[in-house]
């Protein structure tokens, strides 16, 4: 806009300057105030090429005769100079430049006046006319060079402290699953073979005995998996958190995501097991996370007119989540967007896996992730 300022403002100068009579603007004055305007509105990307135009255009602007504000045009020359100077690192363009518009100053104000080329008022005119014009192209130089150091300080300031951050909690993370291994896993490991020696040498001992026996195995059995899944999150370090939820609580949230989704004016059809049995803390979380997403990516890209289904049941010897729904055409889905990246970190931790499938206009979202029972048992094992 700025550089676009002298089309506007050079026209209007020249009709200002225009009086009845005597006083008037020429023609051929008006053409070149015109076209020095074009050449400095159009000429951002060669600068130092528009700066020496405009101090040959100004040479003729200074000789003819002008009044007023029209006397201004001719300056477009040190503007340019001023612009060059404030952004091009090559001191020796900024030197051509104003060498050229020193020239352009000279020339013009002896062809005006038809006086000396040498005498003290063209010696002020010429330190005043390029001093100034080169000395705040410089002065700008200088600002953007700062601004430019500012912040790559800051982002250099901020690359640190994230690092520091991310290592601080690497460790801590690091050291939490360490103790988790050390301590408790030996433990609970060390209680699951005890409870299995003793199912194996106490034969023929009360039923009622086998089956606490046997319960007592097989929480055991959860809970370490459960601590081997929580070691393997601490140590990823692209899981910020490990969040735990209740079964219970789970089906509530995606309740609760189902109904988001409903207000938003879709039509959901869930068919839902709530008797899925089997699922650690961090398979109850990825459930629920996936389905969040997958509604959320309804929400976002299906048709309001379609219905949506999600169901969530067993699937061999997991759990598969599926949600399917119709897009609009302009709001195509992105198969590789960041919600579907997480969704698959998230099941590959539990050693799950995603697919997402396109068939116009359908997409659909088909999850599925063992059930902790499984795991459990091959831990014991």
């Amino acid at each position: 806009m700025i550089r676009m300022a002298p089309l506007l403002l050079v026209p209007a100068m020249l009709a200002a300057s225009t009086f009845p009579g005597q006083f008037h603007v020429s023609p051929g004055y008006w053409v070149l105030s015109c076209l020095a305007a074009g050449v400095f509105a159009l000429g951002r990307r060669w600068p130092l090429s528009t700066s020496i135009v405009l101090s040959v255009l100004a040479v003729p602007l200074f000789a003819a005769e002008a009044w007023g504000l029209s006397g201004l045009v001719p300056y477009l020359g040190a503007v340019a100079v001023a612009d060059l100077a404030a952004r091009s690192d090559r001191d020796r363009d900024i030197a051509a430049a104003a060498l050229c518009w020193s020239v352009a100053l000279l020339l013009g104000n002896w062809l005006d006046a038809h006086t000396s080329l040498w005498n003290a008022v063209n010696a002020v005119t010429i330190v005043a006319g390029v001093g100034a014009p080169v000395l705040l192209g410089l002065y700008l130089r200088g600002q953007r060079r700062l601004a430019i150091v500012y912040r790559e300080r800051a982002r250099d300031a901020e690359m640190r402290r994230a690092a520091a951050e991310f290592t601080i909690r690497s460790q801590e993370r690091a050291a939490m699953a360490r103790e988790l291994h050390d301590l408790v896993a030996h433990h609970m490991a060390s209680i699951v073979l005890r409870v299995a020696v003793a199912e194996h040498v106490l034969d023929g001992v009360d039923p009622r005995v086998a089956d606490v026996l046997g319960d007592v195995h097989r929480t055991a059995s959860d809970a370490l998996a459960d601590i081997r899944r929580l070691q393997n999150a601490l140590r990823d370090p692209a899981l910020t958190d490990v969040a735990m939820i209740e079964r219970d609580a789970m089906w509530t949230e995606i309740e609760s995501a189902i109904g988001r989704t409903r207000a938003a004016g879709f039509t959901v059809a869930a068919d839902i097991d709530r008797h899925i049995d089997g699922l650690d803390a961090l398979a109850r979380l990825t459930v629920l996370r996936v389905t969040q997403e997958a509604l959320t990516n309804v929400m976002k890209h299906a048709l309001g007119s379609a219905p949506v289904e999600l169901t969530i049941g067993r699937e061999g010897d997991g759990v598969a989540v599926r949600v399917s729904s119709a897009y609009a055409p302009e709001s195509a889905p992105n198969a590789d967007g960041h919600g579907i990246i997480g969704m698959t970190e998230r099941l590959q931790l539990v050693d799950g896996r995603l697919d997402v499938r396109t068939s116009p206009p359908v997409w659909v979202i088909d999850a599925w992730l063992p059930r902790a029972a499984d795991a459990a048992q091959d831990a014991a094992r």
